[in-house]
């Protein structure tokens, strides 16, 4: 979709990598509020479900190919990225993730205006002298972001702790609260109704819809599979949860680079005499809400966070959540709910007693689901970010000749 470069709109592009998970729908709610406000969109990225649903949006889309983890090919990324600026000429370059963040902030060296989501920091996710350098590098790049967009206060805090001198703004991640409903007794996708996914598969078998056998409590936990999320740390917790509720079941929901060494632990996880698997690995799906709607908790045991977006979906959805405190996760929570619903990171012990103090009271569940999803509605829905977001653009964008700005200097003359 190329429009004319008389067109006095101002231009966006939206530089993202990765182009999945928590990410990629939050470029993709942004780059749909935008379009419809009337701004033009474009969003470069290396491809994928992103670069898909972006055109589908009606989003210029360019590819941008780009490794996920900086690497010795980061130089030719700048230049493709340099190319594609010169090209696009954007108004203003919205990065989001380290990678973007990285790529985008040396090719455009604070020329265009910039704006960078870290979406969780980086030097959080690495550890030894590949997080000192990463941390360095946040401290070096913030000079030239315009503006570092965080989705917590709690993630701006750790920038500011950090070291990260730079012109901070918190919009709270949202989400589409009309997308996440509770659904309604008996309606597919409600637990108990025959399209829910409430039992899980036998092994060897699909995971899927069905009925779920006799109420087992069922946990699941939804996000890539990886360190970050944690779900290692979930699995040794697993047996002690077992231990004390003995017909629970927990799905994974989702797939990375860790479903190997999780599939390891899952089978450690599982008593000698047990007839049924107590974990299903569901694998990608292509709707999660049923899955929460059938869940009695949904866990997400992450390392790092800025803001996770599963917890609210979940809330949104009527479930209680059970998540580690890092940053985001207590601001994702009701006012009261920490006691319940928030335990240390990287602490099995602490998350199985948790675990199982949940599933072991409904009255608890449900009326913290109800909270939930009142909390979510009036804090966390996907209209409301869109707006502080857009509200952040003008901002940025006020002292800018809108009209001209087509026909600035190359930023790379």
């Amino acid at each position: 979709m190329h429009r004319s470069a008389t067109d006095p709109r101002p231009r966006v592009l939206h530089l993202a990598q990765p182009v999945e998970g928590g990410v990629a729908r939050v470029v993709l709610d942004l780059a749909k509020a935008q379009l419809t406000a009337g701004l033009r969109v474009t969003v470069a990225c290396p491809g994928g479900e992103l670069a898909e649903r972006a055109r589908d949006l009606g989003a210029e889309v360019h590819g941008w190919h780009a490794d996920r983890s900086p690497g010795a090919g980061l130089p030719d990324e700048v230049r493709r990225l340099g190319r594609l600026l010169d090209e696009v000429r954007p108004a203003l370059v919205h990065a989001h993730s380290a990678k973007a963040g990285l790529a985008g902030r040396l090719a455009v060296r604070g020329r265009v205006l910039t704006l960078f989501q870290p979406h969780a920091w980086s030097f959080e996710a690495v550890g030894g002298a590949t997080g000192a350098l990463a941390l360095r590098w946040e401290r070096w790049g913030a000079r030239w972001a315009h503006r570092v967009l965080c989705v917590s206060e709690a993630e701006r805090a750790t920038g500011v702790h950090a070291g990260i001198r730079a012109r901070y703004t918190v919009v709270p991640n949202g989400i589409d609260t009309e997308h996440f409903t509770p659904g309604t007794p008996g309606a597919p996708g409600t637990a108990g109704s025959p399209a829910a996914p409430g039992a899980l598969a036998s092994p060897g078998s699909p995971a899927g819809p069905g009925e779920r056998a006799g109420r087992a409590p069922l946990v699941v936990c939804v996000g890539r599979l990886c360190r970050q999320k944690g779900q290692d740390v979930l699995l040794r917790a697993w047996p002690e949860v077992l231990r004390r509720v003995p017909d629970a079941r927990l799905a994974l929901v989702g797939d990375g680079p860790d479903r190997e060494a999780l599939g390891r632990l899952a089978a450690a996880a599982t008593p000698p005499a047990s007839v049924a698997a107590p974990v299903e690995f569901v694998g990608p799906v292509a709707d999660v809400r049923p899955w929460y709607r059938a869940a009695d908790l949904v866990v997400l045991p992450s390392r790092w966070e800025g803001m996770a977006l599963a917890p609210l979906e979940a809330l949104a959805c009527g479930r209680p959540v059970l998540v580690t405190d890092v940053d985001g996760a207590r601001e994702s929570l009701p006012p009261g709910q920490a006691a319940h619903c928030l335990v240390p990171p990287g602490r099995p012990g602490a998350l199985a007693g948790a675990v199982a103090a949940l599933l072991l009271d409904p009255v608890l569940r449900a009326s913290l689901g109800d909270r939930g999803r009142r909390h979510v509605l009036s804090t966390h829905d996907v209209r409301r970010t869109a707006e502080a977001v857009a509200e952040l653009y003008r901002e940025l964008l006020g002292g800018l000749p809108l009209v001209s700005f087509e026909r600035r200097e190359s930023i790379h003359s």
